[in-house]
């Protein structure tokens, strides 16, 4: 019996963030009573608001209601936090996010889609080829998915598709039927020594499957062959698959699009090929993903993308290049001060491509400042690189980039933080 079958009320500390906001929408969907908080406004929180879940825009003790019977923390809110001190006067017990992620993922069929890339527009990709083959999944997706409003798809069957973070070796929570795995490579170095920790967390997540489902990956890739001997589910070699056309640029957009397919088509054996084609071309993707935002008042195009990984910064400034004979201009925001530390001369060099590179104040998330690593550290080793780089604050590259380039002209804002309101403000 599941942990949920008999909660009815429960408060979310860190509402907004896009896994919280998603699992949010899975507990009301099961009738429980849920309310939450979050620091600022943002596109999430007000989508939840317009599904009628109470949102606090701040946190403070007194939000959490006093018959509430679980607090569920995002990984980012600390155990000082005030509404948390708050739930444990009340003697209220409080959960992480991805333990209760957990509950639901062992109440269903789970579909979890991994990987140091790619893994949102996967996720996306397959719920969105489930539903239109009438499956009727469950999803919980790290982004907005256009083509159902929301990073939550509420479904009928026992079927749930859900993106499954590494952090921490988080997705262990997990408890996936099916598998998915899109490439790995070092990340989140504020918790994994090095590529081979990494992996380790990957294969220990491998071992989860069971024999009558599945493990789709890129069977012959370097960092993920080694991974694949002696496992209980069979392997599937989602680059055997046929690579239909998608709306988005770039080879790496196939190979999401070739996953998402294997893993649908061991879903349901129903699934014909009219289906995969039309889906995935009509696919109309997810928020912050190489999305189009307009023009700027000068004739630019602007687009913005939540890359943070030096890889997917040189993939999407690789594409943008391919798009223009103009003039490319890059606004980046650095994720963590510990990520950016120790990957820096990966992100020295990713950015060759463009003509100008804007470099935002690091955004902390979970860490602190030491003092050792900056935008003005990092735009100077860019410099070095041959990009003209210059640090800047958002109002300061703001001003910049609507007066600099021009018609012809591409802007790419990029970076998991909040760098996308450059984007907006820039086409408002």
């Amino acid at each position: 019996m599941s942990r949920l079958s008999s909660l009815k009320r429960a408060y979310f500390v860190g509402i907004g963030g896009i896994g919280m906001s998603a699992l949010a929408q899975c507990l009301t969907d099961r009738g429980i009573k849920v309310s939450g908080s979050d620091r600022e406004a943002s596109p999430v929180t007000d989508l939840l608001l317009a599904k009628g879940i109470e949102v606090f825009l701040t946190q403070s003790a007194g939000n959490v209601p006093e018959d509430a019977e679980l607090v569920i923390y995002s990984e980012a809110v600390w155990e000082d936090n005030a509404e948390r001190m708050q739930a444990k006067e009340l003697g209220i017990s409080e959960r992480s996010y991805f333990e209760v992620l957990g509950d639901v993922s062992e109440d269903m069929r789970t579909v979890a889609v991994a990987g140091t890339h790619g893994k949102t527009t996967t996720t996306g990709m397959l719920a969105n080829l489930l539903k239109d083959a009438e499956v009727s999944p469950t999803a919980i997706v790290g982004s907005l998915v256009r083509d159902f409003g929301s990073n939550y798809l509420s479904g009928n069957s026992d079927w749930l598709v859900v993106e499954a973070c590494e952090y921490k070796r988080d997705f262990l929570t997990l408890s996936p039927e099916i598998l998915v795995v899109t490439n790995i490579e070092l990340d989140h170095t504020d918790y994994y020594q090095n590529l081979e920790d990494v992996q380790s967390a990957f294969r220990a997540l491998m071992e989860k499957v069971p024999a009558h489902g599945a493990i789709v990956t890129d069977a012959t890739h370097p960092t993920i062959a080694p991974l694949l001997a002696g496992l209980a589910a069979p392997v599937i070699d989602y680059a055997r698959e046929a690579g239909y056309p998608v709306r988005f640029p770039g080879e790496f957009n196939i190979m999401n699009a070739r996953a998402a397919t294997a893993a649908a088509r061991k879903v349901s054996s129903q699934i014909t090929e009219d289906l995969l084609r039309d889906s995935l071309a009509s696919f109309e993707g997810t928020w912050r993903r190489f999305e189009y935002k307009g023009k700027t008042q000068k004739g630019a195009e602007v687009y913005d993308d939540y890359a943070h990984h030096p890889t997917a910064v040189a993939k999407t400034i690789q594409e943008l290049r391919s798009k223009t004979k103009g003039k490319i201009f890059v606004a980046f925001h650095p994720h963590l001060f510990s990520r950016t530390r120790d990957l820096f001369s990966e992100f020295s060099a990713a950015f060759a491509g463009a003509d100008k590179v804007f470099i935002a104040p690091i955004y902390p998330a979970r860490e602190l400042d030491d003092g050792t690593m900056s935008n003005e550290i990092l735009a100077d080793a860019i410099q070095k690189q041959g990009v003209d780089a210059v640090a800047g604050t958002f109002a300061e590259i703001e001003e910049a980039l609507s007066t600099e380039p021009g018609r012809g002209d591409l802007v790419m804002t990029m970076g998991a933080g909040d760098i996308y309101k450059v984007a907006d403000a820039l086409t408002a």
